[in-house]
């Protein structure tokens, strides 16, 4: 059984919009203690077993595309069985999906007795995501480009780590069509400033902005309500995940994390705690 980690953004701010019709961004992808717990075994076809009944076990699953990819670049028909316990909530801003397809990518050459160069590896994992490379390296990174273009480091968050989920789908299409893509006005290196955020956290909260926030939040007020429950609740910084909806806070005080946490559980939301100084 393999763990596949989710991750949050640490900063999220697009940039321009590109010829090719993505988006240039600028983040921190950091991974937390939250994974898919993923089954490879061998089998005559490609098959996906999901605990989620809402994702798809077809030729839509992107472990399923991940595996299609593998078998077409060995040149091969071996299948794999792939059963996957979803733990991580669909949708979120939490890179789930593509932490899931990075996986089969990095370990399903192994099931197959086969072997392939880590940058053929990343080039099939972009053609699935433009998040999926971060997936497969370790630590956390600094993303460029459409979030492709990584530069991998160690960064020890201090805080307990607070999520919560409120069972909203915020499509990632709809989010990038609301917002309108300006350059940062803070000159300083994203990864500087989270990094001395962690012993500084007015400096952390400017650093945690993300562009995606304005438009979720008036579409969804209740995400805003969850921000600002964290932020009542004690967090030194508190943000938005990706396109959302899920959102994060930075808590110095475990037990400020729990009880916001209880709080949050109790108005139906789902709720994830990381320890200070996890690492995967």
């Amino acid at each position: 059984m393999f763990r596949a980690y989710a991750k949050i953004n640490l900063g999220l701010f697009v940039l321009r919009k590109r010829r090719d019709g993505y988006h240039d961004i600028e983040t921190i992808f950091h991974r937390i203690d939250l994974f898919d717990e993923i089954t490879l075994q061998p089998s005559p076809g490609i098959s996906v077993e999901c605990s989620a009944g809402e994702v798809p076990g077809d030729e839509r699953n992107i472990c399923h595309k991940a595996a299609r990819m593998l078998q077409s670049f060995f040149g091969i028909d071996t299948g794999v069985c792939i059963t996957i316990v979803k733990n991580i909530p669909v949708g979120a801003g939490l890179g789930g999906g593509s932490a899931d397809g990075a996986l089969v990518l990095k370990e399903l050459p192994q099931l197959w007795g086969k072997r392939i160069d880590d940058q053929t590896l990343r080039t099939l994992a972009l053609e699935l995501g433009s998040d999926v490379p971060f997936f497969l390296g370790r630590g956390s990174a600094s993303a460029r480009g459409r979030g492709e273009i990584l530069e991998y480091f160690e960064l020890d968050i201090p805080y307990t780590i607070l999520l919560c989920n409120p069972h909203l789908h915020v499509s990632t299409a709809w989010a990038y069509a609301r917002i309108r893509p300006k350059a940062r006005a803070d000159a300083h290196d994203l990864q500087t400033l989270v990094r001395e955020g962690m012993l500084n956290p007015p400096l952390l909260r400017n650093a945690l902005r993300n562009d995606f926030e304005p438009p979720v939040f008036e579409t969804y007020p209740e995400v805003l309500l969850i921000k600002e429950t964290m932020v009542g609740g004690g967090a030194e910084a508190a943000s938005m995940s990706g396109s959302g909806s899920s959102v994060y806070g930075f808590f110095s005080r475990p037990e400020a994390a729990q009880s916001t946490s209880r709080m949050l559980q109790s108005k139906g939301y789902k709720t994830f705690l990381t320890r200070p100084h996890f690492q995967p």
